[in-house]
């Protein structure tokens, strides 16, 4: 009986034990977020993920997975990506599954960890300018202080990160010699200490990082945020500002409000909108813009053209206050502006008569003799016949031909009253004598 009493009291305990045990183990378990960085770097790109690590920060996440496959982009975006990054309290692990080039090579190297499949590369990482050519030395020097700064935060050799970046630092051992950017391989990576290691995919990656029994979550891109990269694409900005120019000058051509003014409208529309969800700019630039719009609008039926300049300059204000990038706004402004002139010449020149806007502003009707209407008699009867100055002729003046007093003028010289002159030329009302001796008769 006491043994029997024994191992009720041993067993009751065990089950006490597991039953407090079991919820410390679930409340322990590890919570680990999984990100993809994917496409061109833009500050759409940026919004998402400071989205994403806020909600990674809000669950008490241990770990944060970017899984980084991008040919680079904006230089901007990838240093508000970088302090997203450096400035989360939760571990961040940058997995390279393709391809971590220019600025994606940045946000890489801004991660706690860096972890690459074989085949992957990551470097190459000279900054240029929207034109594709290599930018200013203002700018590439802020390009290798921030690629240094981004290697020597988690204590890797900055050498190999300036040569990212800079073609005149010789490293031909990993094929970086003098003219060319280096560009790591997975191997090379890890060699060089840029990389914890090289992993076949996943599975093995979350086994090193000890998380294969984690709760992993995945976080992926909304529609609006993935409408807001797109939008806000350095590419597609000038391209949306060019439909929206000339669908306003096409409108302009046509009565009423159409297809091509709704057009033109939802573009811009298109604008704000992208810039709003990826975080850049706020309703300040939308209210700034509706009040140009407005302003112009009343330009229509005020005289003097103040309100209208305001308009305008309020209208291409709130454009800049939306971009955050005056260089690339005016190149793409200008863009637009030029493809809008040449589109309002076109239809100057080829569609001008046959669009109604031009027929109620351009009098397109002629009057000619056949249809009985008579303007100035032209006097060709007066060719060759002879006259007196009855006034000086300075050069212009009265004289008598014919028995018909007629103003005359002479071709530029000064005739005194009183002399003979003969008419030489009768252009409609404009009679132009020369001076003569005498009248032959």
């Amino acid at each position: 009986m006491k043994i029997c009493r024994d191992l009720s009291v041993l067993l009751f305990g065990l089950l006490l034990t597991v039953f407090f045990m079991a919820p410390g183990a679930s409340a322990k378990e590890k919570i680990v977020y999984q990100v993809p960085i994917e496409e061109t770097v833009e500050k759409g790109l940026a919004a998402f993920l400071e989205r994403a690590l806020s909600i990674a920060e809000e669950n008490d996440a241990s770990l944060v997975i970017f899984e980084v496959n991008t040919p680079g982009g904006a230089v901007d975006a990838a240093g508000k990506i970088a302090k997203l990054l450096s400035d989360s309290p939760v571990k961040t692990v940058a997995y390279v599954n393709n391809r971590a080039l220019s600025a994606g090579a940045y946000i890489a190297l801004s991660a706690d960890e860096i972890y690459m499949v074989p085949s992957a590369t990551m470097g190459s990482a000279a900054v240029i300018d929207s034109s594709g050519n290599a930018a200013g030395k203002k700018a590439e020097s802020y390009w290798l202080a921030a690629m240094k700064t981004a290697a020597e935060q988690n204590g890797r050799d900055p050498i190999y990160a300036q040569a990212m970046a800079d073609e005149d630092i010789d490293l031909p051992k990993y094929g970086a010699e003098t003219g060319k950017l280096l560009t790591f391989t997975a191997d090379q990576a890890n060699r060089a200490d840029y990389s914890e290691g090289t992993v076949s995919g996943q599975t093995e990656l979350y086994s090193i990082l000890g998380v294969e029994d984690a709760d992993i979550r995945s976080i992926e891109e909304s529609f609006p945020e993935k409408l807001a990269r797109f939008l806000t694409n350095p590419l597609v900005i000038p391209i949306l500002l060019t439909i929206a120019g000339i669908g306003i000058v096409v409108e302009l051509f046509t009565p009423g409000f159409g297809i091509a003014g709704f057009i033109g409208l939802t573009s811009l529309v298109l604008f704000f909108y992208g810039h709003w969800v990826a975080g850049i700019t706020g309703y300040e630039s939308l209210a700034l813009f509706i009040v140009g719009v407005i302003l112009v609008i009343m330009e229509l039926f005020l005289p003097g053209g103040i309100i209208g300049v305001f308009g305008l300059t309020a209208i291409i204000g709130s454009l800049f206050l939306a971009s955050e990038n005056p260089i690339h706004m005016t190149i793409s402004l200008l863009i637009a502006i030029t493809a809008s002139i040449l589109v309002s010449i076109l239809l100057v020149k080829v569609l001008g008569k046959q669009m109604k806007f031009f027929k109620k502003m351009i009098l397109t009707d002629a009057t000619n003799t056949e249809q009985g209407y008579v303007s100035s008699p032209n006097r060709l009867d007066l060719l060759g016949a002879e006259g007196k100055a009855i006034t000086d002729l300075r050069p212009s003046g009265t004289a008598i031909i014919n028995d018909e007093r007629i103003d005359v003028v002479t071709e530029g010289s000064f005739i005194s009253k009183g002399t003979f002159v003969k008419v030489i030329k009768a252009e409609g009302s404009r009679i132009v004598v020369r001076q003569i001796e005498e009248i032959n008769y």
